[in-house]
């Protein structure tokens, strides 16, 4: 039985917003005018913008997930399209649960663990000492 302090969710999300011939990013006057071009970006599978909780900067400042020293955290990640590599900079997962199915024996350890498209994964780690950690994935 694992045990934890707080639970963090964080939702990974890939955007896909079409680029005129210069590189800029198109507008449209209804949500229905760019269905065409958003569908074309999409199937490039090149996203525009890779965002944690649906926004950049979701997650730093007043928004920062935080821990005192001697808490154990528990971070739920998933991702709804492609696969992803989330790492714990300045820390690691004392265990992880690679595909989010608590029921299965977690890996211990983990520096970086791997979250197949359409799932979720969790890490848990207890923070020893203080200081600034970046949660970040390595696409």
């Amino acid at each position: 039985v694992a045990a934890y302090d707080r639970v963090y969710y964080v939702g990974e999300q890939d955007f896909y917003v079409p680029r005129d011939e210069e590189g800029n990013y198109k507008t449209y006057e209804g949500i229905g005018d760019g269905y065409e071009d958003a569908v074309a970006a999409m199937r490039t599978l090149v996203p525009s913008h890779v965002v944690f909780n649906g926004k950049v900067g979701a997650l730093a400042g007043d928004n920062a997930m935080t821990a005192a020293v001697g808490e154990t955290v528990l971070i739920v990640h998933s991702q709804a399209n492609r696969d992803t590599r989330p790492h714990l900079i300045g820390g690691h997962g004392d265990y992880v649960w690679q595909t989010g199915k608590f029921h299965n024996v977690p890996d211990v350890d983990q520096e970086t663990w791997f979250v197949p498209g359409g799932a979720a994964g969790a890490a848990l780690y207890t923070f020893l000492q203080p200081g600034i950690y970046a949660y970040v994935n390595h696409n």
